[in-house]
């Protein structure tokens, strides 16, 4: 298993890599998400990822890749699962109100004390499917949760008439396009370089038409 340190190492290599510029004390709490993960994962089964390592490369960082995109005074993380990339995106730029959101209970009883542990302020969780979640957000993300068409369906009436949706893909779902509801239009598409990630990863940025 890797140290701490090593993890440190890692983690900060990789947000050096991405450009970033943290909080200073963002390293420190990113490893504590991290650890608590890898906690709960043993009794909850929160994500696939076992490795700890791999954690830092296909949790951490593949959300952190997101940062320079996300806007606005809101956030609501759809699918969050165990707080990706929503809980990154918290301590990397704290300050805006986010709500993870996340139908599975384990996963948002675990997003509870996640909250609590890493004192993230102006930070909820809410166990409810999607379509059920009320008001509206500058910008929403969500991480390959669903296609592009169901997504919107689902979700759409969360985002604010001049807010951003960042759908995190990873193939360049080029299929997915014409399903989308035709009130909303894709403004860009990057590819992210995920340091330590050989996969493909997309980001789709999604607006009203």
């Amino acid at each position: 298993m890797a140290s701490r340190d090593a993890l440190q190492t890692r983690l900060e290599q990789g947000i050096a890599e991405l450009g970033l510029v943290l909080p200073g004390d963002a390293v420190a709490r990113l490893l504590d998400y991290q650890a608590l993960l890898e906690r709960w994962n043993a009794a909850y089964n929160l994500t696939a990822v076992r490795d700890p390592a791999e954690m830092i490369t296909r949790h951490l960082l593949d959300s952190l890749a997101i940062l320079p995109y996300v806007q606005g005074a809101t956030l609501a993380d759809l699918g969050t699962g165990p707080g990706l990339p929503g809980i990154p995106l918290a301590i990397a730029a704290p300050g805006r109100e986010i709500l993870l959101v996340d139908s599975n209970g384990k996963k948002v009883r675990f997003l509870r004390e996640a909250i609590r542990a890493l004192k993230l302020d102006g930070v909820r969780a809410l166990q409810s499917r999607v379509e059920d979640v009320e008001g509206q957000y500058d910008c929403i993300t969500a991480r390959a949760f669903a296609s592009l068409a169901d997504m919107l369906g689902w979700g759409g009436h969360l985002l604010a008439p001049n807010g951003i949706w960042l759908a995190m893909k990873g193939k360049r779902p080029d299929d997915e396009l014409p399903g989308m509801p035709a009130d909303f239009a894709v403004h860009g598409t990057h590819e992210l370089a995920v340091p330590g990630l050989p996969a493909e990863r997309h980001l789709l940025v999604i607006g009203r038409a």
